[in-house]
């Protein structure tokens, strides 16, 4: 694979059974993203948006259609090769941090590069750039106990950023924290992304910092619309 890292869903369904009802959450779903491009997913709670995330990080399986990552075809490859995506290719940050809480910031940034093999100055210098360049440069050795809500989301962020992934998958990435603190750790979240010339497919309740994004696709009723301009208010006023 090379570094201009592609996401491509070709007709993706995924539903569930409940007894004997099929639940469609997603319907024959079309999604490419560029490289380099930082796209917006919203829709209403409930529509589907984390299954979505799921199948394009390779950590759900669809019901049917394709997942192609820089032209492979990857709807079929097993586990262990999936795992080696993720692993090289993939990060993800989710609304709860997740961190390790007997690890201090540093050392949780640290640990999938560890995993990963690498030498530890080069994670230690890498670890130690993303704490600062998210505004925690002050605060590394401290545990997550000893960190706000805001603070420790940045260190999840950090740490999804830790592999030098080529995407970026965000599920609702600030969604319990306060307003205020939402919108400064997203905006951090989107300076080094683009910083980084990564890809990313960011999951969000909130219009605003999804205007901030390249493109907005809306998850309803399980299919996916690329919103347009013209299409904007109206979202914002009907979606939720």
């Amino acid at each position: 694979m090379n570094n201009c890292f592609t996401l491509e869903l070709k007709q993706v369904c995924k539903h569930y059974f409940q007894g004997e009802q099929k639940l469609e959450v997603l319907q024959g779903v079309d999604l490419t993203i560029a490289p380099n491009e930082v796209v917006a997913l919203i829709g209403p709670s409930g529509a589907g948006k984390s299954t979505l995330l799921q199948i394009a990080g390779l950590l759900d399986h669809p019901s049917k259609g394709e997942i192609i990552l820089d032209g492979e075809n990857c709807s079929t490859a097993d586990d262990a090769f999936r795992t080696a995506l993720r692993r090289d290719y993939l990060g993800f940050v989710y609304q709860y941090h997740n961190l390790l809480p007997d690890f201090n910031a540093l050392e949780n940034v640290m640990m999938p590069q560890l995993i990963a093999g690498q030498k530890i100055t080069a994670v230690k210098e890498k670890a130690e750039w993303l704490l600062g360049r998210l505004g925690l440069k002050e605060r590394i050795y401290h545990r997550p106990a000893e960190l706000s809500g805001g603070e420790q989301q940045r260190v999840a962020i950090a740490r999804a950023l830790a592999n030098t992934p080529k995407l970026l998958l965000a599920d609702e990435p600030t969604g319990n924290l306060d307003p205020h603190t939402s919108d400064n750790v997203f905006l951090s979240l989107l300076e080094v992304v683009k910083e980084t010339g990564l890809s990313a497919l960011i999951a969000t309740h909130n219009m605003e910092l999804a205007g901030k994004m390249d493109r907005q696709l809306l998850l309803k009723d399980g299919k996916l619309v690329d919103l347009r301009p013209g299409k904007r208010i109206k979202a914002e006023k009907n979606f939720y």
